[in-house]
């Protein structure tokens, strides 16, 4: 079994972003964040309509780092302390070696790779540093941007399951894509 501990929350960087720890003081920005209906189109989950459920949110993301059981990070432009999207490996499955990654970013945002850049330090991350065998995403099937995205980094679809999410009064569809360490040590080498 895994042990996950994070003494220090782990500050990484890309060439114009800085993943950073979320704090409460981000509350209005994840409200901004998760209260936007370009953003939760495909989450497929309510919308946030106040600052308290962002602190909650905070909240179990601290309590999932304390427990090793999962990390997210605030997604900033590095020019910038406000915080443009959230991203991380928020659910650990420690007796597998195995995480699922989820991420969002603010729609002025899309489209400049910026995604791309934060997942693949993500994805290095955990399966250097957090020695990782698989990464797992949970996509909505009609989210074809966030498939390219994935396809893009390496992922593979290995499930499609009809009509298993229930919400809002109807039964929805998700696609399971993934990453073994072995196939991102090769697509690092072509």
């Amino acid at each position: 079994m895994l042990e996950i501990q994070f003494p220090v929350f782990p500050v990484l960087k890309t060439s114009r972003c800085l993943l950073r720890q979320v704090v409460k003081s981000d509350a209005p920005q994840l409200l901004a964040l998760r209260s936007d209906a370009a953003v939760m189109q495909y989450l497929d989950r309510e919308a946030m309509t106040t600052v308290d459920e962002a602190g909650v949110m905070i909240d179990s993301m601290d309590s999932r780092l304390a427990a090793g059981e999962g990390i997210s990070w605030a997604v900033n432009l590095k020019d910038t302390k406000e915080m443009i999207g959230l991203a991380g490996l928020w659910r650990i499955d420690k007796e597998h070696h195995r995480a699922e990654i989820g991420y969002t970013l603010l729609p002025a945002h899309w489209n400049k790779g910026l995604m791309s850049e934060v997942l693949q330090l993500i994805i290095d991350f955990g399966f250097r540093s957090m020695k990782l065998h698989s990464i797992e995403a949970n996509v909505n099937p009609s989210n074809a941007a966030s498939i390219r995205l994935l396809e893009k980094l390496g992922f593979i679809r290995e499930a499609y399951f009809r009509e298993n999410y229930y919400f809002r009064g109807r039964f929805l569809d998700s696609a399971i894509y993934s990453l073994l360490t072995n196939q991102e040590a090769i697509s690092r080498k072509q």
